[in-house]
């Protein structure tokens, strides 16, 4: 795996995910057809917290867990941006996580 590539992958799919919706890093890894590899899916969500483009702060962890926030410019930017879209975040969770989950298996086709 190119991980350059793969990364650039993960990102073109993060970018679909419309506001106010979360996915989760194995949602990203299963539908790039790699299950086990949602730690990667991870390591580029990290390197995509900058970037514009991307965004990093919907994806979060199989249950809804903002395990990704520390890797943001505060510990509280991703909770303050999926706010600003309508998702409402309690001890570092989703809400409603089912309500809000986006899976691009469903939503894009395989």
């Amino acid at each position: 795996m190119d991980k350059d590539s793969f990364f650039q992958d993960v990102y073109e799919v993060a970018r679909l995910i419309p506001r106010g919706r979360v996915t989760s890093y194995g949602a990203i890894a299963k539908y790039l057809g790699v299950a086990r590899s949602a730690r990667v899916v991870g390591w580029a969500m990290n390197g995509a917290v900058t970037n514009q483009e991307v965004p990093a702060h919907r994806v979060v962890n199989r249950v809804g867990l903002l395990t990704g926030k520390n890797h943001f410019a505060t510990p509280t930017l991703m909770q303050e941006l999926l706010e600003a879209e309508g998702v409402e975040i309690r001890a570092d969770q989703v809400v409603n996580f089912d309500k809000h989950f986006w899976d691009p298996i469903v939503e894009l086709g395989l």
